[in-house]
């Protein structure tokens, strides 16, 4: 990367900075995650090593700042993990990974005291909607903002229903806004609570849908028609037809 950066590198390299690299960041990551998710491990080869390109390529325009280097941001990476794991490095005692949680959430929450610091403060601005809703709920939880029972969860997604059918009856558009998001928190607070990855179950039944719209426009292009030309009733027998067909 040293090179591509140089001044007989590559054009297309020289000229990318912080900013341009976001978007491959980002999809890097997810790739990583669709390798893991489709449990293929020579995919998952390759795009481990895209992801730490990337790494690389961020630092290395940050060397050329004076900023930092790669080396820099594994030494800090190195002095964390020694610095929140005293159970092995130190004399500390954790005999459960509930434990080393605890300790783990103490020690962070000592940093940011001494950096004055949100309890939010480590959630990237950048997640998903759906996944930082979880990392919000997850960091307050862990001081004690929390329902105490799964149950009383569901009673706040039966309120926020009722709060969105309200503001759809009175047609704001800005309040439905609003009311659906507090639905789409709470729900993600259900699958915390149920110990579930709420970003990875919707991308589940994403696929779930994706696979089961795409056997439907197969038997229907085999029966020399198009989609568009079905009764959403015909559209309804098939999907019948696609969820059977999974199940065996």
């Amino acid at each position: 990367m040293k090179t591509l950066r140089g001044p007989d590198g590559c054009p297309w390299d020289r000229k990318q900075t912080l900013p341009d690299l976001k978007p491959y960041v980002i999809e890097e990551a997810y790739e990583v995650v669709d390798a893991i998710d489709r449990d293929d491990r020579d995919a998952l080869r390759e795009e481990v090593g895209d992801l730490l390109l990337e790494a690389v390529f961020v630092a290395e325009i940050t060397r050329g700042e004076g900023a930092f280097d790669v080396y820099d941001s594994i030494t800090a990476v190195h002095d964390k993990l020694v610095r929140r794991h005293p159970h092995v490095f130190g004399d500390v005692e954790a005999n459960d990974a509930e434990q080393v949680l605890v300790n783990w959430e103490k020690l962070k929450s000592e940093e940011r005291k001494a950096e004055q610091k949100s309890v939010l403060s480590g959630v990237p601005q950048s997640l998903p909607a759906l996944l930082k809703a979880s990392r919000l709920t997850e960091k307050a939880a862990r001081v004690g903002f929390d329902w105490r029972r799964t149950d009383e969860v569901f009673d706040k997604l039966h309120e926020e229903i009722g709060e969105l059918r309200e503001a759809i009856g009175s047609g704001d558009k800005s309040n439905v806004h609003e009311e659906l998001g507090d639905l789409l928190f709470t729900i993600a607070n259900i699958a915390r609570k149920l110990e579930v990855n709420a970003e990875e179950a919707l991308q589940s039944t994403n696929r779930k849908f994706s696979r089961r719209f795409e056997s439907m426009e197969k038997r229907v292009h085999d029966s020399g028609r198009n989609i568009d030309q079905l009764t959403l009733e015909e559209m309804d027998a098939l999907w019948d037809e696609a969820k059977a067909a999974e199940r065996g």
